[in-house]
């Protein structure tokens, strides 16, 4: 399955060029423009064996991979993001190397990083159960002031976070909003979770790396009004005073496709602009 939005006009002439392109190589190719309706319907509708393809291709950046991967999250289907523009770490292939990322993907040569999610489980007024691959954030809304939240990490308190919002990060997302707000880069391999203030008023308080082995615990100790809890950046839920949100690693993972010998530390270089010297 292609996942090409029809939004970006520089993904529809690159679908336009991958899409015969596999249909010469294998039996069934299905090609979705309508990407956010598609994978709004599938994550609420969920999905059974006979419309679950063997392999996805997202064209577009993170942002499109990201909804893919909500799409299938109660079954994982190996998926290859080919990112056209600006910098993708999840979409890591760039359209100028799809065919050659391709070719190997078919031939078995493919890199196929297993990446950790986050399970959500949210306490309150609306209880839910949610699935982030990047990232979970508590959020002050944009008309009020500082919210407090207590962290709990297996039932021991850590402390209490008085500022703009706080973040919880898979390695994956450690490249994400938590690297932006200051947050340490965890290789993909790696077996934990950064916790990261947004804008504390404690100056200090740093971003601290935790294992996933463990359960997060993240209450809302007091709000000016009602705050909310984004999942990857792209789901939203209110929040209010006293609620609380319990993170813990989903048992199981992503796989996500990368070129074969694009390795992460290759990635940061390429996408962060490293260069080795001052």
């Amino acid at each position: 399955m292609i996942l090409a939005p029809s939004d970006k006009p520089d993904v529809e002439q690159l679908a336009a060029e991958l899409e015969p392109w596999l249909a010469e190589r294998l039996k069934h190719v299905q090609v979705r423009t309508d990407v956010l309706a598609y994978c709004t319907q599938r994550e609420r509708d969920g999905s059974s064996s006979e419309d679950t393809p063997d392999l996805v291709v997202v064209l577009g950046g993170d942002g499109s991979l990201l909804g893919a991967v909500r799409a299938f999250a109660q079954d994982p289907v190996p998926t290859l993001g080919i990112h056209a523009g600006r910098v993708g770490f999840l979409a890591s292939t760039p359209a100028s190397r799809w065919r050659e990322t391709l070719e190997g993907l078919l031939e078995g040569e493919g890199r196929l990083e297993l990446r950790t999610r986050l399970l959500v489980k949210i306490e309150g007024a609306m209880p839910a159960t949610r699935v982030a691959l990047n990232e979970v954030t508590i959020q002050r809304g944009s008309h009020q002031g500082m919210l407090t939240v207590a962290l709990s990490f297996d039932e021991d308190w850590v402390t209490d976070y008085r500022a703009d919002g706080l973040i919880v990060a898979t390695p994956s997302g450690s490249t994400a909003y938590s690297l932006s707000a200051g947050g340490p880069i965890l290789e993909p391999s790696v077996s934990g979770f950064v916790v990261t203030p947004i804008c504390s008023q404690g100056l200090s308080n740093r971003p601290i790396v935790v294992s996933d082995k463990g359960e997060l615990e993240l209450t809302l100790q007091s709000t000016a009004g009602i705050s909310s809890l984004a999942i990857d950046g792209q789901a939203y839920h209110m929040l209010r005073q006293g609620e609380t949100v319990r993170i813990s690693r989903h048992p199981v993972p992503y796989p996500l496709f990368a070129m074969p010998e694009l390795d992460p530390y290759r990635r940061l270089r390429d996408r962060l602009g490293w260069r080795g010297s001052p």
